[in-house]
């Protein structure tokens, strides 16, 4: 269920140029162990609530990564359906996202979502979301837990239709500048993009299999399915995400329906580092997407 956009009273406690379709500027992400920004005191924020499923979960009950990706889909979704941008700005892509999971959400529970814009330029926008949960328990999982909790900033970049960068509307700029006092936003990668050659991965090449349902209508990957090949990988990590840990990963090319997918990846002592390369014009791999799990 959606609900309007509000305004808070009180922040809650526990917690570029572009060339060739690249961003090469820098930003202000935050480095790996650092929080992700709060909110702006009194900022407008959006809400909306989701009822946890059990094809959101693992067998742990753990919500998993790409689950958490699709519920930040959907606030971005019904976040643009409550406001007019869907006439004035309706096409944004996402380059990365931030996913800080503090304190795990389980099934059965009841998510609440509230996003906001914590930084802008004129294309492109870090936009935070929120995610919380109060647990319940059934007969599957009848033990109590603690609230959920899981901060999130994706960094999306206004295009137009035809997939170009392009400047926010004035309307649009004026509504999310309101939400913050960062507005020359700029980009810097917090993965390493180039991947190591096979003799300096920590395991040899997999490959991931796509399938139908993970593509768009518009034949792109969707951002979520990305994430399941990630927790493919965390089923030999488990001790990553055994407490609080993050997930970064960021989108270098698109990958369209028949294209096969290597998975490769270095394993550190408090860090996966994984690269989702795709064949490339001259036989060689191209990085598609990097992503890094990171134990807090």
């Amino acid at each position: 269920m959606s609900h309007p956009i509000v305004t808070d009273t009180c922040e809650p406690t526990g917690t570029a140029d572009v060339n060739r379709g690249q961003l090469l500027t820098r930003d202000h992400s935050q480095a790996t162990d650092s929080a992700l920004p709060a909110r702006k005191e009194g900022a407008r924020y959006f809400e909306a609530t989701y009822r946890v499923r059990t094809g959101d979960v693992d067998q742990d009950m753990r919500v998993r990564l790409d689950a958490a990706a699709r519920y930040l889909q959907d606030i971005a979704n019904d976040n643009i359906d409550a406001t007019d941008l869907g006439d004035s700005d309706p096409f944004w892509i996402v380059r990365r996202t931030v996913i800080d999971v503090i304190s795990p959400i389980s099934w059965p529970a009841t998510v609440t979502a509230q996003r906001w814009c914590g930084a802008l330029s004129t294309r492109w926008t870090n936009m935070r979301v929120r995610l919380t949960a109060e647990h319940e328990t059934n007969r599957f999982n009848p033990e109590p837990r603690e609230p959920g909790l899981i901060e999130s900033e994706a960094f999306w970049i206004n295009v137009n239709d035809q997939g170009m960068p392009s400047r926010i509307s004035d309307n649009a700029f004026e509504l999310l500048s309101s939400m913050t006092d960062e507005h020359r936003l700029r980009w810097k990668s917090m993965n390493p993009e180039q991947a190591p050659d096979e003799e300096g991965a920590s395991a040899p090449d997999r490959e991931h299999v796509l399938r139908s349902t993970d593509f768009d209508p518009f034949k792109h990957l969707n951002n979520a399915a990305y994430l399941e090949a990630v927790e493919d990988e965390l089923v030999d990590h488990g001790d990553l995400i055994e407490g609080p840990h993050r997930l970064v990963i960021e989108y270098l090319r698109p990958i369209v329906p028949g294209t096969p997918i290597t998975v490769r990846r270095v394993r550190e002592p408090r860090r996966l580092l994984l690269w989702m390369l795709i064949p490339g014009d001259d036989a060689e791999y191209q990085v598609a997407a990097t992503a890094s799990v990171t134990k807090r």
